[in-house]
């Protein structure tokens, strides 16, 4: 997508958002064994999780995240300043997230630099970061043992780190989007 353009001279950015809730539950994925074997995955019952909020601009891969005990509007208000700080002054970015009930809240503070555009209802298919969720639970967060939120935590830490702009770019691809073009 060619570099749009404010009515100020700034920059509009594209940003996808969504959250993921990460558990002592996790993920078991498949692994390669010798034919004939049984491989054993670890496999907790536990019940704490955190959540992990983060936007992607599928264009450049830039992206920013915040690791949560709680997916409600104080928790999006404190991302929403997060991802403002990241934002160059001249620059408006348009959010594209689903209508979680925290993402269209009357207490909602978005910051001036950012417009939210919501996704229409039941699309998961329309937004990437659904892409994202499965990659880093199949990559980075599957067949793990959590001994507690602090090791969630950081496990969630590392694998959002190892993410850099250039596997965000092909991870979180978006198409309909480039089409726009």
């Amino acid at each position: 997508m060619k570099d749009a353009i404010t009515p100020h001279g700034g920059k509009v950015r594209v940003f996808f958002m969504d959250e993921a809730r990460l558990g002592q539950q996790g993920t078991l994925t498949e692994v390669w064994a010798k034919r004939g074997s049984r491989p054993t995955a670890v496999r907790q019952t536990r019940y704490e999780w955190i959540y992990l909020y983060a936007a992607v601009e599928p264009l450049t891969g830039e992206s920013a995240a915040l690791l949560a005990p709680y997916a409600n509007t104080i928790t999006m208000n404190a991302f929403l300043k997060i991802l403002d700080a990241e934002r160059k002054g001249d620059e408006h970015i348009v959010l594209i997230m689903d209508g979680a009930g925290w993402h269209k809240s009357k207490q909602l503070q978005l910051p001036d630099g950012i417009t939210a555009l919501l996704l229409p209802p039941y699309s998961p298919e329309l937004n990437p970061m659904e892409n994202l969720w499965h990659y880093i639970r199949s990559h980075y967060l599957s067949n793990r043992v959590y001994d507690d939120y602090d090791a969630l935590l950081e496990g969630g830490t590392q694998a959002y780190r190892k993410l850099t702009p250039e596997a965000l770019k092909t991870i979180c691809a978006c198409p309909y989007l480039e089409r726009a073009n």
